[in-house]
């Protein structure tokens, strides 16, 4: 996900989205580059309107959130009742992930 962040900080300040500006942010904020990683990221947006795909993002509705719902609902009473707290925390992770999936779509 950090190179994805990398690529929309990058676009955000007004910045092109190359190799070396990918590296150059990703090593700013103390990551472990991959250079082919940085390679394919910037082929991948080559041809992507990044503010178009934004756009559309922040429209489409999010598919996983009903789908990861729906194990909660089939749940017994009881077993409701013995939810720890960590699964709740993933439970709320989970549906923020949903969000940011359907960005990249």
């Amino acid at each position: 996900m950090e190179y994805i962040y990398a690529a929309l900080l990058l676009h955000n300040a007004g910045k092109d989205v190359t190799e070396e500006n990918v590296t150059a942010v990703l090593n700013a904020a103390g990551v472990e580059v991959q250079d082919a990683r940085v390679k394919a990221l910037v082929a991948a947006l080559e041809d992507v309107n990044i503010e178009e795909a934004i756009s559309k993002a922040a429209v489409a509705p999010v598919a996983a959130a009903p789908a990861a719902a729906a194990p909660a609902a089939a749940a017994a009473p009881a077993a409701e009742e013995e939810e720890t707290e960590e699964e709740k925390k993933e439970e709320e992770e989970e549906s923020g992930m949903a969000g940011l999936g359907a960005l990249f779509g």
